[in-house]
């Protein structure tokens, strides 16, 4: 267990964020249960965060820096102890959806996470392991901040069909979700798009990829096996994911169609008149 007095707040994102916190609050000149009555947590929350034995989330941040007089410390902070707690492996592709001025993904069987609702990550994440679900589904949500940029990315995902009907959560987790899908709709920066069972063989038959495009940089292609990631800027690979994803565009239903779809499926499938 780590101990306050001897928190080095050189030793992980995480550390850096419990000794600013306790910093601030004892700048304050208050205690952990009083600043926690302050933001309405307990001051053993606060403790465990000073800590680094739990991790902030957004909302606290938010509330910590309001209440501290910060100028937003911890909000910026928080980002980047949420990114720190990703899979190592997974790390540098959360800096290239932050980067990246236009990010094309191609998903094969389930909604890509930067589209998940909190129901449906946690389902997906709990498949075999259930350790720390609660911090690993918070990490996971909280790289949708992308979207929230002063200067979002362009976001293009095309959507298999079979993602629409593959019931993970359960059926009112999975209505969840498709509305949040539905939510983009008349997003510009945000565009969803359902490949269907009828395109029959496609581009992307060997499975999901995402692309990651930047003003100055080289494109990036990213392909994900069970607990590895593999980025490449390799011309020849980019050239021909490229005009797979050119393909998968061209197979798949418009924008509006699209999105006709995933209502029907939502309310045929999973509607909240069905038993």
């Amino acid at each position: 267990m780590t101990n306050v007095n001897v928190l080095d707040p050189g030793a992980s994102a995480l550390d850096y964020y419990g000794f600013e916190l306790r910093r601030y609050r004892e700048a304050a000149g208050l205690t952990q249960r009083q600043l926690g009555d302050i933001l309405n947590y307990t001051g053993s929350l606060v403790g465990q965060i000073e800590t680094a034995r739990k991790l902030p989330t957004v909302e606290f941040s938010q509330r910590a820096d309001a209440a501290l007089n910060t100028g937003g410390l911890l909000s910026r902070l928080v980002k980047l102890v949420m990114r720190s707690q990703l899979p190592a492996w997974f790390q540098q592709v959360a800096e290239l959806e932050v980067r990246a001025a236009e990010i094309c993904s191609f998903q094969t069987h389930m909604v890509l996470g930067l589209l998940q609702t909190k129901a449906y990550a946690r389902a997906v994440l709990g498949v075999i392991d259930e350790t720390n679900l609660d911090d690993r589904t918070a990490v996971r949500l909280a790289r949708q901040q992308v979207f929230e940029k002063e200067d979002p990315p362009v976001f293009w995902a095309i959507l298999s069909e079979a993602a629409l009907y593959l019931e993970i959560g359960g059926r009112e987790t999975m209505r969840e979700q498709l509305a949040h899908v539905l939510s983009f709709e008349h997003n510009p920066r945000v565009n969803i798009q359902v490949l269907p069972f009828s395109a029959g063989a496609h581009a992307g038959v060997q499975g999901s990829f995402d692309i990651y495009r930047f003003p100055g940089d080289p494109t990036i292609v990213y392909t994900e096996g069970y607990g590895s990631g593999h980025p490449t800027a390799n011309p020849d690979t980019v050239k021909d994911c490229s005009l797979r994803y050119d393909h998968l565009q061209a197979a798949a239903l418009s924008l509006k169609d699209s999105a006709e779809l995933i209502r029907r499926v939502m309310e045929d499938r999973y509607g909240e008149h069905l038993a």
